[in-house]
């Protein structure tokens, strides 16, 4: 979700293919073994798997709306990584905490929470995680916040975090946010390219 919100934000034009993860397609395999989404394949041959990297390599291209600027903060850059990290982990496990009986449902989303009471903290000052308009590091996270949200809307919506609860609705509200969110069909080897990247 991340990459395509910056590509679409940067409106580079690529060729989008929609892949089934439990039915993964060899030409995908045979690009990027690990078999992980998003794969990004330049014309050059050269392979990019790791959504981060692809939300760079579009914005470099073309940087809409200064999505880079916040991205030259070092505290910037160390949020991103602590939402890749433990926050991810904590979220896997509030999600799938069936496949986690270890602990309670709710000890995963008190770890969680450590991390959304921070971007609450930040969202105190600004409107967005570190600037006055939305960023890489909004976009880089909002997915993942969104992720943690629908696990259990009723309690989020109530949540001690109301302003991160507005930051994500207006996201979610967004037109660039509709726009990746469309539903494409599963490619296969004999569909036609399916452009994407450009808000029409």
């Amino acid at each position: 979700m991340r990459a395509r919100l910056a590509i679409a934000n940067a409106g580079v034009l690529v060729t989008l293919r929609e892949i089934e993860l439990r039915n993964k397609p060899a030409d995908m395999l045979s690009v990027s073994p690990k078999g992980t989404v998003p794969v990004l394949v330049l014309p050059n041959g050269q392979i990019i798997d790791e959504s981060l990297d692809i939300m760079l390599w579009a914005l470099e291209i073309h940087d809409t709306n200064a999505w880079l600027s916040s991205w030259k903060n070092p505290a910037a850059q160390a949020l991103v990584k602590s939402n890749d990290g433990e926050f991810k982990q904590a979220l896997d496990r509030y999600k799938y905490a069936d496949r986690y009986p270890e602990q309670p449902m709710a000890y995963y989303r008190q770890q969680a929470e450590v991390f959304l009471a921070e971007l609450e903290h930040r969202l105190q000052n600004t409107s967005y995680l570190f600037s006055d308009h939305f960023s890489l590091i909004d976009a880089a996270i909002a997915p993942f916040v969104r992720q943690f949200a629908a696990v259990d809307a009723a309690w989020f919506n109530t949540s001690p975090y109301p302003l991160l609860c507005q930051w994500l609705q207006a996201f979610l509200a967004s037109p660039l946010f509709k726009y990746i969110m469309q539903a494409y069909p599963v490619w296969t080897i004999e569909a036609e390219p399916l452009p994407f990247g450009v808000i029409g």
